[in-house]
């Protein structure tokens, strides 16, 4: 199933501020939280569609991204969890966006039958996201292409399963937030008691203290490795798009949320064409014979070459479309044009029986009259040329 436009998913315009995005995520997720709707998979899968949108367009870079390449510019259509913004549950977008409901979930979602406990409001780490870059030819733009990459990064210990612990039992409460990831403080002030909840500084929001660590990974939960990241770049991508891999990027510490691999795109040059948006140029350079007698050019194509009559008095300059021949558009609107652009290619050394044909040739009937305002402008850049 196709996905959904972001702004649609929240009800937002192009052009709303981060502040309406934000407000429009909380609508829609009070709205379809599980909670609310237990059982209803409809309502799950509308609450973490609006997740993947919000994760989006809440970061700047992603945004310009996802409006200037759609869909294709996230990297497609599924992420490590199954295709909602790189959450690996549900847990994982309360741990992330939790903040967000604030009071209307009990302090810990659970305002709506309590099913969630402390530790979902857990503080969660992110992982560093990565960038790499990936040479494309024109082929492989007008096709679409699967890309192999070899990237090296931190990954979750195999050892430990990324808990940083070496076993169950190497553990204990932290004795600060009590288990909960959470402290609480009440400040006194003019207008009363304030009351403010942060992460604990002794866990770092985990709740727990690790007693005896990982020996693979030193209590870290992630170790330096490499991965083989299987990429699906559509067809119609541009020089310096970026596709965002969601969860593909460094692992997080201690079982947190993967950041992101970032593909840069670069492009080959082509030896014939050149790239101008969805379309392609070729410069055809035809001698002065076959431009005034008409002729048959071979024209290179991404995929082969045709043939292209060329009309006898063909003008300098002269633009041939071949209508479809060019690129894709990345968000599938339809193909470019091959535009062949004909030049005339002016020997700058003759023989002397060349210059008497050509003097010949000037006082034929076919040159009576001179050259048109035109015509002599484009031979005073030939002169410049050449």
């Amino acid at each position: 199933m196709a996905k959904r436009d972001y702004y649609e998913v929240l009800g937002v315009s192009k052009d709303a501020s981060a502040d309406e995005i934000k407000k429009a995520y909380r609508k829609q997720a009070l709205k379809y939280h599980p909670d609310k709707n237990p059982g209803d998979k409809a309502s799950e899968e509308k609450f973490k569609e609006a997740a993947e949108a919000y994760e989006v367009l809440r970061n700047p870079d992603k945004k310009q991204r996802y409006d200037q390449f759609g869909h294709a510019g996230m990297g497609g259509s599924a992420g490590p969890g199954g295709g909602f913004g790189g959450f690996s549950d549900i847990e994982d977008i309360f741990s992330a966006f939790g903040d967000i409901f604030g009071g209307h979930f009990g302090g810990h979602f659970g305002g709506f039958g309590g099913s969630r406990g402390p530790s979902a409001r857990r503080h969660v780490t992110r992982g560093s996201d990565l960038r790499v870059k990936v040479k494309l030819n024109l082929r492989e733009i007008a096709n679409g292409v699967e890309k192999k990459l070899k990237v090296k990064k931190y990954v979750k210990c195999t050892e430990c399963g990324g808990t940083g612990a070496k076993d169950s039992s190497s553990y204990t409460t932290c004795s600060t937030c009590r288990g909960s990831g959470r402290v609480t403080r009440v400040t006194n002030t003019l207008l009363g008691q304030m009351q403010t909840t942060s992460v604990c500084p002794t866990c770092q929001g985990d709740g727990k203290i690790i007693t005896e660590k990982c020996h693979h990974c030193a209590g870290e939960g992630v170790v330096r490795d490499e991965e083989i990241i299987t990429v699906n770049i559509p067809a119609g991508v541009a020089e310096g798009m970026q596709m965002n891999i969601t969860g593909k990027g460094n692992a997080a510490r201690r079982g947190g949320i993967s950041g992101d691999l970032l593909v840069v795109i670069t492009e080959e040059d082509h030896p014939d064409l050149v790239r101008d948006g969805n379309n392609l140029i070729y410069n055809l350079f035809l001698s002065f014979p076959e431009i005034t007698l008409g002729t048959t050019a071979e024209i290179p194509t991404i995929e082969s070459k045709v043939k292209v009559k060329i009309e006898p008095g063909t003008q300098p300059e002269k633009i041939l479309r071949l209508r479809g021949k060019g690129l894709p558009d990345v968000n599938g609107y339809g193909k470019g044009d091959l535009l062949v652009r004909v030049h005339i290619w002016i020997p700058k050394k003759l023989s002397q029986e060349d210059k008497r044909m050509l003097e010949k040739l000037m006082n034929s009937s076919a040159f009576q009259g001179g050259p048109s305002a035109e015509e002599k402008t484009f031979f005073e850049k030939m002169k410049d040329m050449f």
